[in-house]
């Protein structure tokens, strides 16, 4: 791109009076960040519209992504960088008397993801884009987002998020690329030209409307496209004669049904009408994409059986698992394919990652339920349930064996099952995670289908969370081994004989110090709270859930706490305790344990006995956004799941990158991130695997054993429910219960004394700065293997079987 500062400028004012007949003086920020949005979109498009033509001329294997999330985050600052034009865009605004960091802040975090699963599908974009492997996203353009947390007396209070109250710039909307689904009627077989085939009658269509949003590449012309799915009306919007009668809510009563399809991401499946819409909105998303993805593979006049050759699909954990029976329908009764031809191709094309090893998470729909919305779809699925249990029974003559491993079993369709079965590929995302699948969850598909079974780490885009959001640090990395790592990762393992380096441990202190300094800014500006920048800055953030175990953060809080009132001399450095999370909203336990922070919090940070030694704050409303202003600056990464449960984490790996020392249990990617950087610069605590199994099969593990042998624990716990946090005695009873008469889950209070140790651990470690400078050098260098970009090129190789594709502009 031909691209200067004076034509930028002159580009920038011309589209703020084209769009809003303003000039920059009577302009507000929100219309200058609309027209650069727009602009930028602009200088994207020939490259986008040349991606799509040179992958359809070429016959290049295309890779479809599909996913309920895509934690995309915001977009201007990325796209700016992968086109190389920050800096240039930087300076002719402030020349225009703008500030780019300000028009980048008024952006809203696009409402399309909840956690680690949508930010990894987001990375993954990314890389692709950007190592020029030709693949998009599939998935649902959501009305609202989650929700948008406030914190109101400590408590979590949901209200909407409306994060397309002023529009999305940067998507185009495709009408004339509409494609509609059906839900419910009847099928009717019917036999003619010597075949059956099935008909439908009495059936719900819904229009899927297409919005692209541009997926830019770092520098190297490759525009990919991130498909959203918007449910509407096909003909009746409106009632006229329900209007007339003076029936007005019946007059909208269908579109907003319709519309409720794509309206929220995860809508409360704790009542039937909301377990009706999660699977509407499975189906809706699976079954546009793919009759999108197959009229636009016909118009490259090539053969349907030749679909696997130039199509991947991958469905990202059990949302999208749907994909195998909607994909035979199409072939079967559409393209008029044999059984067997159907599932060769389908089997070829569909590959299937798992997230999760916990249960509430791998989907089951019940057969009354699914059989009436999905009726065709119901025929196949048990068709491909019976001649897989056939098969099984074939090889092992076991019906126990056939039993367990039914797709359909129980009353309920297990989806993934439906995902094993109807794919060439299954990969964990973590090598624990894998091994745990392989031999113990999974096992009996993994002994049947040994070949299909895959390992792929999951990873992060090293451009928005190192490049992007700590443009200091990587100017730095980039001043002392030259900027390869920028296009290799794995080149910031060159930082590594510099970390005894004392002149360039300075450098990164005061980088991190920096960090700090505007983050207390921003703790300050929007919550009031004055932080210390030179208080140990402990941070978890992620999605609230019992086994990611906030709770056992805040016991070790409390401990040191309790510590310092028995104690006012005890020497430490002072923390300040950041917590991020959303609890769903069906999810009591959860959303007290956010009181139980908040709570926590406000008895500490009022306490002046303590001499603001420690310090904690909630970060209300926790995102993308939001994570690239705390993960810089943070210097303790938690992350301390109990063993086995969580499948890999990402934000590990971003605080890794950025130079925090992580304190952690031998779980989910935890495990390889301390091969990478030693024992010497991770600080690991907790039981491993093995023993939590072995608590688990053998139900051995009792809490109240360790709550009336640890007077430390029994302290904690007992102020719980006595009215010494300041609140009645039955604010945290149900917390209480979970631990003691619930016995505790996850073993919070047997892991607590190996946490409080690594705690202190930390304390001492970062009392020594050349140690802690150490320490955090070498996580950076180590952290490029766990760049995204790696990651896709396994799949790519592995699974997907694509090339790379140079775009030539």
């Amino acid at each position: 791109m031909n691209l200067t500062k004076e034509r930028l400028k002159s580009d920038f004012k011309k589209k703020l009076m084209n769009l809003y007949a303003e000039s920059i003086p009577d302009s507000s920020k929100l219309h200058q960040y609309l027209a650069l949005g727009a602009l930028v979109k602009e200088y994207a498009s020939e490259k986008w519209m040349d991606t799509n033509i040179q992958y359809n001329k070429r016959h290049v294997k295309q890779v479809y992504y599909f996913s309920m999330e895509f934690l995309i985050g915001r977009l201007l600052g990325s796209n700016l960088l992968n086109l190389g034009i920050t800096s240039l865009c930087k300076d002719a605004l402030k020349d225009l008397g703008i500030d780019l960091h300000e028009i980048e802040e008024v952006e809203n975090d696009a409402g399309l993801g909840n956690g680690g699963l949508g930010r990894l599908a987001a990375c993954f974009l990314d890389s692709m884009a950007s190592i020029g492997i030709p693949g998009h996203g599939c998935g649902i353009r959501y009305d609202y987002g989650l929700f948008e947390q406030r914190i109101v007396d400590g408590y979590q209070v949901e209200i909407p998020d409306n994060w397309l109250k002023n529009g999305n710039v940067w998507e185009v909307k495709k009408e004339d690329k509409a494609i509609v689904v059906k839900f419910g009627g009847k099928v009717i077989p019917t036999f003619e030209n010597n075949r059956l085939s099935f008909n439908y009658q009495d059936y719900e269509a819904v229009l899927a409307i297409p919005y692209d949003t541009p997926i830019i590449g770092y520098k190297n012309n490759t525009v990919n496209t991130l498909r959203l799915w918007s449910a509407e009306t096909i003909d009746k919007d409106f009632d006229l004669e329900s209007f007339s009668r003076g029936d007005y809510t019946k007059a909208v009563e269908h579109k907003y049904s319709v519309q409720s399809i794509s309206q929220v991401l995860y809508p409360d499946d704790t009542r039937v009408d909301g377990k009706i819409l999660r699977l509407k909105q499975q189906y809706f998303f699976v079954s546009a994409g793919i009759q999108s993805i197959i009229r636009r593979y016909k118009k490259g006049n090539l053969p349907m059986s030749r679909f696997d050759e130039f199509i991947a699909i991958h469905i990202n954990d059990t949302h999208p698992s749907i994909a195998v029976a909607e994909l035979m329908r199409l072939l079967l009764d559409e393209e008029g394919m044999s059984w067997d031809e159907a599932w060769k191709i389908t089997t070829n094309t569909i590959a299937y990652t798992n997230h999760t090893i916990m249960n509430e998470a791998l989907e089951k729909w019940p057969i009354e339920m699914f059989k009436k919305l999905l009726p065709r779809t119901f025929m196949i699925i048990e068709e491909i349930d019976k001649r897989f249990c056939n098969e099984v029974n074939e090889k092992y003559n076991d019906l126990q064996k056939v039993h367990d491993m039914a797709i359909i079993s129980n009353g309920n369709i297990k989806m993934a099952y439906l995902a094993i079965v109807g794919s060439h590929s299954v990969n964990g995302v973590a090598r624990l995670h894998t091994e745990i699948l392989k031999n113990r969850e999974l096992s009996n598909f993994y002994d049947f289908y040994p070949d299909k079974f895959n390992n792929k780490t999951n990873g992060i885009t090293h451009r928005r969370w190192l490049i992007k959001s700590n443009p200091k640090l990587s100017n730095l990395i980039t001043e002392t081994i030259g900027n390869d790592w920028i296009h290799n990762p794995n080149k910031l393992i060159d930082i590594l004989p510099y970390s005894k380096n004392p002149v360039f441990q300075k450098k990164i202190y005061d980088i991190k110090q920096n960090n700090k300094m505007d983050f207390a800014k921003h703790v300050k500006d929007h919550y009031g709270i004055v932080i210390d920048p030179n208080s140990i800055f402990d941070v978890q953030v992620k999605r609230l859930h019992a086994y990611k175990r906030q709770v056992l953060n805040i016991f070790g809080i409390l401990d040191l706490y309790y510590r310092l009132k028995d104690n006012p001399n005890l020497e430490i450095t002072p923390r300040t305790y950041f917590f991020g999370a959303k609890a769903a909203p069906g999810y009591y336990l959860a959303k007290q344990t956010i009181k139980l922070i908040n709570t926590v919090a406000a008895k500490i940070n009022n306490d002046s006995s303590i001499n603001n030694k420690i310090k904690i704050l909630f970060l209300e409303n926790y995102s993308v956004s939001l994570a690239e202003k705390i993960i810089p600056c943070a210097d303790v990464s938690e992350q301390i799941s109990t063993t086995t449960k969580e499948a890999s984490g990402t934000g590990n790996m971003k605080f890794m990158m950025n130079g925090a020392i992580t304190i952690a249990t031998l779980d989910g990617a935890n495990v390889e991130m301390k091969d990478a950087v030693g024992n010497d610069n991770i600080v690991i605590f907790g039981m491993e695997k093995d023993e939590v199994m072995s608590l688990e099969k053998n139900k051995t593990y009792h809490s109240s054993d360790y709550y009336n042998s640890d007077s430390r624990l029994k302290r904690i716990i007992d102020n719980l429910v006595n009215g010494s946090l300041n609140v009645p005695p039955s604010e945290f009873a149900d917390i209480h219960k979970y631990l003691i008469a619930n016995n505790d889950e996850y073993f919070v209070l047997k892991d607590f004394d190996s946490y409080v140790q690594a705690q202190n651990r930390i304390d001492k470690l970062y009392k020594d700065r050349a140690t802690w400078m150490q320490m955090s050098i070498s996580n950076i260098a180590h952290s490029g293997i766990f760049s995204s970009d790696n990651t896709i090129e396994q799949y790519s190789k592995d699974i997907w079987k694509t090339k790379k594709v140079d775009i030539n502009i």
